[in-house]
């Protein structure tokens, strides 16, 4: 998936557990996890302002966009000639 979820790094450069922003924006433990890992498929507003605000960062602080590479074990067409 291109897009990658840097909450841990966040979370550690604000020297914050896991379990403490949890509590603090109202999600369960495993919710944040599944978020933090990369597993989710979505992110409410909501939640991600929580985030944001708890965490003093900006949406962009937390999610990166990283296309994906296309066909990588391809060959270039220069080198087929």
């Amino acid at each position: 998936m291109p897009i990658i979820v840097n909450l841990d790094v966040m979370l550690a450069k604000r020297k914050m557990r896991s379990i403490e922003l949890a509590k603090q924006i109202g999600i369960t433990e495993q919710n944040l996890s599944i978020l933090k890992t990369g597993k989710a498929k979505a992110i409410r507003f909501s939640t991600l302002e929580a985030i944001c605000q708890h965490l003093n960062c900006e949406p962009g602080d937390i999610l990166e966009f990283q296309p994906a590479k296309e066909n990588a074990l391809a060959e270039p067409e220069e080198a087929l000639a």
